[in-house]
């Protein structure tokens, strides 16, 4: 099966496998295994902050950040088309008794700048919640993938201190963003107070994501973290594979982009598919299909029955998502199938 359903669907490489098996560890609650020290070091390094804490999911990650950000009975601006309000099981409410203020998200992934500031209500008014938080997306998953330019995020840092806000970057994919942008993941971590990214996506680690912020930020989430039981004992043996990841599955990304770029050129060329080439910023494909006898959960089916794994991700749109275990050969018998399924 070629799969593109996601690249959370990676298998760690045999370096990951064997960095696992070797790892040094200790007891990570008492901040004594080596191998997680490392990697959040060089987690904090790569993105410019002062600290890291390794986390066992990223709704973990987004999670904590937020509750150390926003108290109890506050609220945080967020996208109504982010992944933290789609997919992350409302726990900011449940857990953390914030409220959730969405903001409509334009197609490109921003939120705009009025938009912003017509939702922090008046902090003196008792019948409001006060804004405690503003959360982005970079890149924006289900915008297609889209990067929000830096320009972008300047001025949404300048609308933020002017309205006393800290932002969260939910950068799970971020090294993405950085790439398409042309700079360093620093530069685009550093419009934001914290920033979640995640290993076991893009970067093909089986478990964790980071976050990193300032030193007394990521020691407030390393207690939340250990509230909600994801303090781990020897976990030196998953973070291994982050460390491997890192150092060696960044720089591979542009491979990804390059083949998500030919992929979707082949097929927008293909009658019944309806595909804005300028989304394709990243490793990610979106497209409708529009054919006779095709709507888009019949055309998943009949991919799959040819081999070729893909998803629905709302509103009648199918994503697929490169990453390192879809290769040329990959790419150029997807076409095939995608020609003789809509064109036979």
């Amino acid at each position: 099966m070629i799969d593109f359903l996601s690249d959370t669907v990676t298998h760690p490489t045999p370096e990951m496998r064997r960095a696992m098996a070797e790892a040094p560890v200790g007891d990570d609650v008492y901040g004594e295994d080596p191998t997680v020290n490392r990697l959040e070091a060089m987690a904090a390094e790569r993105l410019g902050k002062e600290a890291s804490c390794f986390m066992p999911s990223g709704t973990m990650a987004n999670l904590t950040s937020v509750l150390t950000h926003c108290p109890r009975g506050y609220e945080v601006l967020l996208g109504d088309e982010s992944d933290l309000y789609h997919y992350e099981a409302g726990g900011y409410s449940v857990v953390g008794g914030v409220v959730v203020h969405p903001i409509r998200t334009r197609p490109d992934g921003t939120l705009a700048l009025s938009d912003i500031r017509a939702a922090v209500r008046d902090p003196h008014d008792p019948q409001c919640a006060r804004a405690g938080l503003l959360c982005l997306e970079n890149p924006h998953c289900r915008s297609g993938g889209r990067v929000l330019p830096l320009s972008y995020m300047g001025s949404v840092r300048a609308l933020a201190d002017e309205l006393g806000l800290p932002i969260h970057l939910d950068g799970a994919r971020i090294f993405n963003a950085a790439l398409a942008l042309g700079v360093e993941p620093a530069v685009v971590a550093g419009f934001a107070d914290s920033v979640q990214f995640c290993l076991s996506k893009n970067l093909a680690a089986p478990v964790g994501s980071m976050v990193v912020g300032d030193a007394a930020f990521v020691a407030d989430v390393r207690r939340l973290r250990k509230m909600l039981g994801g303090g781990m004992r020897q976990v030196g043996i998953i973070a291994a594979a982050g460390v491997v990841a890192l150092e060696t599955m960044v720089d591979r990304l542009a491979d990804d982009h390059a083949r998500a770029r030919r992929l979707a050129e082949a097929i927008a060329e293909i009658p019944g598919i309806d595909l804005d080439l300028d989304e394709v910023q990243t490793n990610m494909v979106f497209f409708r299909v529009d054919a006779p006898g095709h709507d888009g959960r019949r055309f998943l089916a009949a991919l799959a029955e040819q081999g070729v794994r893909m998803g629905e991700l709302g509103h009648g749109r199918i994503r697929a998502v490169v990453h390192y275990q879809i290769s040329d050969a990959d790419i150029d018998v997807t076409i095939e199938v995608f020609k003789r399924t809509l064109m036979t």
